[in-house]
């Protein structure tokens, strides 16, 4: 069955973006070193911030359709990119993520193999892992 998503969103000047999803509502800026007034996390924060979500959920979601006893899901995600490209230093590589690493620690009643094998089953089912690694059509329309 397919649904669609909606975001809505507003710039409120300096670095500051107010968007609102349904009934949630968050604020994207940027640090104060960068020049914003750190009222919220930067655009890739909410990235990896997606992507642990994402995968936490689907987590829930296997372990339950599997009955495995799921006590811990933690992870730390980490992103590199090259702020160059972001601020128009450069025109080479990329303005995006050049790795994203994620690292994961599952504490449940299973071996590493099988630690291994639900977290694959977890990666697999990620919309936010898919989305990321594969294209996903982007239009842009002006109103």
């Amino acid at each position: 069955m397919k649904k669609t998503l909606r975001t809505t969103g507003s710039w409120q000047g300096g670095f500051r973006v107010d968007l609102q999803a349904g009934n949630h509502k968050i604020i994207i800026d940027q640090p104060q070193a960068g020049g914003g007034n750190d009222e919220g996390p930067n655009p890739l924060d909410v990235l990896l911030f997606s992507l642990g979500g994402c995968l936490g959920t689907i987590a829930t979601i296997v372990a339950k359709q599997e009955r495995i006893n799921l006590r811990g899901f933690d992870m730390e995600i980490e992103g590199e990119y090259d702020s160059d490209n972001i601020m128009g230093k450069t025109t080479e590589g990329r303005a995006g993520f050049t790795e994203i690493r994620v690292n994961v620690n599952i504490d449940a009643d299973l071996t590493d193999e099988e630690k291994q094998e639900f977290f694959h089953k977890v990666d697999s089912r990620c919309p936010t892992t898919d989305n990321l690694m594969n294209v996903t059509p982007i239009v842009f329309r002006l109103r």
